[in-house]
Parts: structure tokens; sequence; C-alpha cells
């Protein structure tokens, strides 16, 4: 039951956060900005990992600055070695609905951390169970629940074991707790009687950079109607990047679900200044979302539906 619930939320988590993880993933997924001192590593100010320039690059452009479209091409070159880059690929092929590049691209964020354990074992079994995680949720995808469970229910025994895996080398590690924390909170968010403050707790004091930590938070925080928690979180993921236009459709989220629905336009509006960022159907949806509460505030009736099309 909860390997199933936690498949089933990484379709909504990805569509929130790119993702992927993760997802740094992923997953899917990460104090990064101007600030990081070593090249190729946007996790670690300490202990740094060769990750790949064009990697980073793509990393940086999709989480902190939350241009999808630059992040889309950057990865058309990046390093073929690095399973955070397929991982990367996997999650922008999920928001465009494409589960062959989707599943392809899982595969291989698996087959190259096991490449990856043999010089770097944290990051290789980390991302091995990114590529287990994420080809489960592609089972689930395309196959459906019922016939897609038994899969999914193997491949969360062996990222589990992975993790684990991971975490006896350094339990501390910012980017495993980023993983990890972010698939936590899944669960926690999805299943009943489940508690999120442990992973909260790993993403905020753990976890790297702090606009993608936080972003989790607030993501997490808001499906738990703790809108409290969830504007700390997003106020502080937006002070780590202030010129992410994905931050901005997230705050908007948060102030319409509290019910604060005129002040989210402002948000929704410096989100879709730079709508040319997002996939296409990512910004038709962002277009949506703020016509159907600018008919709410002031009482328009503007057919917000043309604007999905």
């Amino acid at each position: 039951m909860a390997a199933t619930a936690s498949f089933r939320s990484l379709g909504s988590c990805l569509k929130r956060m790119s993702k992927p993880l993760i997802v740094g993933s992923m997953a899917i997924a990460l104090s990064l900005g101007a600030s990081s001192a070593w090249a190729g590593d946007p996790f670690r100010t300490s202990d740094p990992r060769s990750i790949g320039d064009q990697t980073e690059a793509a990393f940086r452009a999709m989480f902190e600055q939350g241009n999808y479209v630059e992040a889309g091409r950057l990865l058309e070159s990046a390093e073929a070695d690095e399973p955070m880059a397929h991982a990367m690929v996997a999650s922008l092929a999920y928001l465009e609905e494409d589960w062959s590049t989707m599943g392809s691209r899982a595969t291989l964020t698996r087959e190259a951390a096991e490449a990856l354990v043999e010089t770097d074992p944290l990051r290789g079994n980390l991302y091995i169970a990114v590529g287990h995680f994420m080809e489960g949720a592609h089972v689930i995808m395309t196959q459906g629940t019922l016939r897609g469970s038994p899969t999914a229910l193997m491949k969360l025994q062996r990222v589990f074991s992975h993790i684990n895996a991971a975490e006896a080398i350094d339990a501390t590690d910012p980017e495993l707790n980023l993983v990890k924390g972010f698939m936590d909170l899944m669960i926690a968010v999805n299943l009943p009687f489940a508690d999120p403050e442990e992973a909260i707790s790993r993403l905020d004091n753990y976890a790297a950079p702090p606009y993608v930590a936080q972003r989790g938070i607030a993501v997490a925080c808001r499906d738990l109607d703790d809108y409290g928690c969830a504007t700390s979180a997003i106020d502080r993921a937006i002070a780590a990047a202030p010129n992410n236009p994905d931050l901005y459709y997230l705050k908007a989220q948060i102030l319409v679900q509290q019910g604060d629905e005129a002040a989210s336009l402002e948000f929704f509006d410096m989100a879709l200044e730079r709508r040319d960022y997002f996939p296409t159907a990512l910004g038709n949806q962002i277009a949506w979302e703020r016509c159907r509460t600018n008919n709410r505030v002031n009482d328009r009736n503007q057919n917000c539906n043309r604007l999905r099309r």
C-alpha cells in the first residue's frame, strides 16, 4: 500500500517541481546561487564530487533559474556518464507526457549510477535508488496501479536498499538528504498516519541547495494545509533564488489555497513574465489558474479554458 501510494504521488510531485527529483533526483530533487564554491557540484561546499560542467549548468537552469527550456537544451549535450543528467531528462519528459523517453532515461539513470558505484559509492547508490524509483513510477504511469504494482513494489525494495547503502557512507550528505527527503515527503503527504516532520527536518537541516529543499517543504506543507509553514518555506526558497518564476507560481498557489486570492495575482503575473522558460503545457496551466483566480477576485466571467489549449 505504501509503495503504490508513493509511486502514484511521484507524478504530482514531478509536475509541481519540474523534476526529480527529482528529482535530484530525482528525482527528483537541490546555498546554490552564485555562492557555490565548487564548479560541477551544486550540493557541497566541501568534499565536492565530479558531476560535470554541462550537467551542473542544466541543474542551475532548471532549479535555480526555473528555465526548463534552457535546461532541456543543455541536457542535450550533458555528460552521458552522469546519472543526474538522465534523471533530469526523465523529469522533463514526464512534463511532456513522453512516457517512452521517461522510461528509457530512468533506466539510463540506473545504469550510469551502477557504473558510478566503482568510483563514488555514495552517489552511485543514491542514483541507483533514483533510477529504480523512476522506473517504478514509469510502470505505474504506463500500466496502471493494479497491473504495475508487483513491479513497483519490487522496485521500491531496491530503492530502500540502495538509499540505506548510501546513508551508511555519509548520512549527512546534502545531495542524499535532498533526494531522501523528497521521497519521504511523498510518502508522508499521501499516506494517512505518516509523519512528515522527520522528512521536513531532513530537508531543513541537511539538504542543499536551499531553494530546492525549501521548495519541497513548501509543497509538502501546502498539501498538508499548513500554510504558515508553506509560506515560510517558499519565502526562503525565493530569497535563495529570486529570479526563478516557478517559485512565484508556487507562492501564488499557496496564497490561493489559504484564501488570499487577490494577493496571489501579483505572483501569478511574476511567474508569467518568464512564461518562455516553461514547457508549453505548464505555461498554459499557470495562465489558466491565474484566469480562474482573477474571475473570482474581480467577479468576471472570462473563458479560461481556452488558455489551456
